[in-house]
């Protein structure tokens, strides 16, 4: 049987981005969430899934031709808050960007070389904003919180940095959460 690997594409953020969004662990521990190691720190551009080595490789080639054709992109994480939407209960605590028509772009045209190569990859229908899932919610503990005591995390950022490169990572579940590995960091031009 063909090893398998779950693949994304993803921005990794600058040391002192990581460094910055870590801290809101301390700022929000009342809240019953599994938090992201800073490490673990990213903006997932498209999630793959489980690919073969040759999948693998040809998405290594793809990215790096749409990589050549985008240059580097600015990004602005604006605020911090409860996601995917405002609807209760909570999944998950993020950070969340500026919508940018670069980097929506840059998506787009990973997603359209993908398809085309790609078997079973199935690209999100949804419309593009950057985030950073900062922590997972556990539902069962967040439904036995009375609804006037959950915590408020709504939050202004402004915490701006130039995505220079687009990297293809690895995705392996492990005991202790998931831990990613870098396939390749691919240049924008």
């Amino acid at each position: 049987m063909q090893k398998r690997h779950r693949i994304f594409i993803a921005i990794n953020l600058p040391k002192e981005v990581k460094r910055a969004l870590a801290k809101y662990e301390t700022t929000f521990s009342e809240l019953p969430a599994k938090w992201t190691p800073p490490e673990n720190l990213h903006i997932t551009l498209v999630f793959l899934g489980d690919l073969t080595d040759v999948e693998l490789g040809e998405v290594c080639v793809i990215t790096k031709k749409v990589a050549t054709l985008h240059e580097a992109v600015d990004i602005n994480l604006t605020s911090i808050g409860y996601g995917p939407s405002e609807k209760l209960p909570p999944k998950m605590l993020w950070a969340s960007g500026a919508k940018s028509q670069p980097l929506s772009v840059l998506k787009k045209d990973l997603e359209e070389a993908l398809l085309e190569k790609i078997v079973n990859f199935d690209p999100d229908k949804k419309g593009f904003a950057p985030h950073v899932t900062l922590a997972r919610i556990s539902a069962f503990a967040w439904k036995a919180i009375e609804p006037e005591e959950r915590p408020e995390v709504l939050q202004n950022l402004d915490l701006i940095f130039t995505a220079e490169t687009i990297d293809v990572m690895e995705s392996e579940i492990k005991k202790g959460g998931p831990q990613y590995t870098l396939i390749e960091s691919i240049e924008l031009k």
